[in-house]
């Protein structure tokens, strides 16, 4: 969707001010929080796609003031509500108990992360590398991976990444639509104008429903 969360392209929030030795947690509730988003899959059914849909869907003014892991501690507790793990919500994803959850499974996604469903026999390239594409100017109103900077532009296939299920439909729980999903090279000058240097490039991770032929 289009929302605060999509700043790319955005001014006037000031300077990005980089924080000398910045530490990988900042408070040990953020510990913990990431080993909760990482072991409560294993029990409730919910993936990253569902976890962004419901960050981007934080009101602009709350998702400005909360941090990294704030934003993960609302989304997930919108989740677990809509799913009746914690009270405060209507139930509308059941849920089927799992087998507990082993701590060294838990241990080994927080070390590689979780496998992500992907299968090239499942379907056909589009494009092939070197191919001119266009990213297709949409508006979704639901969770989308398509930066709103790119929309409308056209780049080249740099590399085909193999196949991959499509966030927008799996955030919504129609399924995983499997495509492929390319890198594509845009031209600074493309996106942000002359001022831009020259040889410079940007290179965007887009699925083939979010590309059409240049």
């Amino acid at each position: 969707m289009d929302g605060i969360h999509d700043m790319g392209g955005m001014d006037g929030f000031g300077r990005v001010e980089r924080e000398a030795n910045e530490p990988v947690f900042h408070a040990d509730w953020e510990r913990r929080m990431l080993a909760l988003s990482m072991a409560v899959p294993f029990a409730v059914p919910y993936s990253d796609d569902h976890l962004r849909r419901e960050v981007e869907r934080i009101p602009p003014d709350e998702y400005l003031r909360t941090s990294y892991y704030e934003k993960w501690l609302i989304a997930l507790e919108v989740l677990l509500k809509e799913r009746g793990i914690i009270p405060g919500g209507t139930p509308t994803v059941p849920v089927t108990p799992g087998a507990p959850i082993k701590a060294e499974a838990v241990a080994d996604a927080i070390k590689g992360g979780f496998p992500t469903r992907r299968d090239d026999k499942e379907a056909t390239a589009r494009f092939a590398v070197g191919a001119r594409v266009r990213a297709r100017n949409i508006h979704p109103k639901n969770h989308t991976r398509l930066p709103r900077y790119v929309r409308g532009h056209e780049g080249v296939i740099h590399t085909d990444l193999g196949v991959f299920g499509f966030p927008d439909w799996n955030s919504e729980g129609k399924g995983h639509k499997p495509q492929h999903c390319y890198t594509v090279r845009f031209s600074q000058q493309t996106l942000w104008g002359r001022e831009a240097p020259a040889g410079d490039s940007l290179y965007v991770d887009l699925w083939e429903d979010y590309l059409e032929p240049a």
